[in-house]
Order: structure tokens, then C-alpha cells, then sequence
């Protein structure tokens, strides 16, 4: 067993119904950027009535139709956020909270330690984010917060700290694939690879995700060295 098995993203998911929502955080073949995915997936149409939206240096999930929006509390929020310790992303609105840690001197185990899974009973959809820091030298983090059983009755946090490596990164969703209830993330984030092209990461993410559940998608790839990037933008019903 090769327990450092690299897959590309389209490996990872190809045939996979419903990962739900996904995180990658890695470096570049090159070594020179850091790289970011975010993608959603939606099987309701309240969860397919949404887009991702530039503003300014941060990525905001905005309604399409916003005359559809019930509670919009689980599907509307800023998935990435850069704040003055690095750049944030996650799958919900704990994006703000782990910002307004960061920038008032605290960690970010510290702010998710305040939150919990998903009030979706019986999915209990686990809340992912990732964390990448520019300080000395670029390193990443990733957690999940999931229920710790079927009832919803208490939390489990697991957090993973992770250096930076050329070509290689990590990628964390939600579920492990549709059910009812859809079963939750379980393991370490998977090892994926992470190629120099951003148009090409796009893609073989875009492309292996399930065509009747896919709605939007992020890539970000950040010079480790200025801070500058690029990013490239999918929304399937836009």
C-alpha cells in the first residue's frame, strides 16, 4: 500500500455523485504559487440558485435569484477572505469568524473551536476551512468540524497542520459521496497534485464533478513570493 498515493483532482472525484463542497490547498509543480480550489455542488434548487462573485480581493456566494432565498444562512457566505496572517477559505460563514480571530491576535483552531457542524439535521453537514500563511515560508492548514454521531449530539474537530511541498496538495469536502443522510467526510484530506496552469487545475476539477450537481467553482493560484494572483471563476447557472 503506497500511503503516499498523488492522484490529479479529476482522479479524486470522477464517477462521485456528490462530494459536496470541496477544498483544495496546495503549492504549484514549480514551487513558485500557492494554490486554492473551492467548489459547491447542490442537489435542491436552493442550493443551485447560486454564484460566486469577485469582490474586491475576497470571493462572496450571492443568489441568482434572490426572490428563491429561504434561510439563507447555510448557503449564502464569503468562502475566501485574505486577512493580515494569509488567506482564508472555507465551506460557510465561519469564514468570518476565523477572520475576526486572526485579526484580533487569536488562532485559527482557536475560532473553529467556537463553531460547530452544520444545523442541517440529519446531514449534519460538516464545516470545512483551510487556512494558508505567508509568513516565513508558506504552509497551510485544513480542518473539519463534524457531528460525532447520527443524533447531532456533539462535535468533533480535527485539524491538520501541513508544509508546503512542489506539485502536492490537500483536498477536504463534505461528504463522501450522496445518501440519506449523506454521509460525512472521514480520514485525512486526500493528497492530490497541483499543476503550474490554473486553467488546467479548473478544469480537471470542473470536468470530473458530477455534470447534474455542480454549480460553482474557485481557483486562486498566489504568488508565494508578491502576494499577486490569478483567479478564474465557473458558474454553471450564470
Amino acid at each position: 500500500m503506497n500511503i503516499f498515493e498523488q492522484k490529479t483532482m479529476g482522479q479524486r472525484i470522477q464517477g462521485n455523485p456528490y462530494v459536496g463542497r470541496g477544498i483544495v490547498i496546495g503549492k504549484t509543480a514549480d514551487g513558485k504559487k500557492a494554490a486554492i480550489a473551492y467548489f459547491i455542488m447542490g442537489r435542491s434548487e436552493s442550493s443551485r440558485n447560486r454564484m460566486f462573485i469577485e469582490k474586491g480581493d475576497e470571493i462572496v456566494i450571492e443568489p441568482i435569484d434572490a426572490s428563491k432565498v429561504g434561510d439563507p444562512s447555510l448557503i449564502i457566505y464569503s468562502p475566501i477572505r485574505v486577512c493580515d496572517k494569509g488567506t482564508i477559505v472555507t465551506n460557510g460563514n465561519q469564514t468570518d469568524t476565523v477572520y475576526d480571530f486572526l485579526q484580533s491576535g487569536k488562532g485559527f483552531s482557536q475560532a473553529l473551536a467556537t463553531r460547530e457542524f452544520e444545523p442541517d439535521a440529519p446531514n449534519y453537514t460538516p464545516r470545512i476551512s483551510g487556512m494558508l500563511y505567508f509568513d516565513e515560508e508558506f504552509h497551510y492548514d485544513l480542518s473539519i468540524l463534524k457531528s460525532a454521531d447520527a443524533e447531532g449530539s456533539a462535535c468533533v474537530r480535527e485539524y491538520f497542520e501541513y508544509p508546503a511541498l512542489a506539485g502536492t496538495g490537500h483536498f477536504i469536502h463534505t461528504y463522501i459521496t450522496d445518501g440519506n443522510p449523506i454521509p460525512s467526510f472521514c480520514g485525512e484530506p486526500e493528497r492530490v497534485s497541483i499543476p503550474d496552469d490554473p486553467d488546467a487545475f479548473l478544469q480537471d476539477i470542473w470536468s470530473g464533478l458530477d455534470e447534474a450537481n455542480k454549480v460553482a467553482i474557485a481557483v486562486r493560484y498566489i504568488d508565494i513570493q508578491t502576494g499577486a494572483y490569478t483567479q478564474k471563476i465557473i458558474n454553471k447557472y450564470v
